[in-house]
């Protein structure tokens, strides 16, 4: 298993740091999301690709958007959310930010 970031790690997910309040924290967020009901949850192949563009976002810091102050992974897994960036990190190329919804 690869060593996972320690909680001064700028550009992490919570899932993704190992401090004891950051992995509970992360423990929390995991329970929210499987409160979405399924109707308004994204698809977990859009969520991940959502992360994995948020991983290369400046405002990402310690899990959180620093754009909205959400936590990237809650906010990921939403089908009708979008990134609060302008233009969207999350709108793939040829397609409107309206288009993903």
């Amino acid at each position: 298993m690869p060593e996972r970031p320690d909680a001064n790690c700028r550009q992490c997910l919570l899932r993704e740091m190992t401090d004891k309040a950051n992995a509970r924290l992360a423990e929390d967020l995991e329970a929210w999301i499987a409160y979405i009901p399924l109707q308004q949850r994204a698809e977990p192949a859009e969520t991940e690709r959502r992360l994995v563009l948020c991983r290369r976002c400046p405002y990402l810091e310690r899990g959180t958007c620093q754009l909205c102050g959400c936590y990237v992974e809650y906010r990921a897994s939403f089908n009708l959310q979008d990134c609060p960036d302008l233009p969207s990190r999350w709108t793939l190329p040829g397609e409107s930010a309206e288009a993903q919804h």
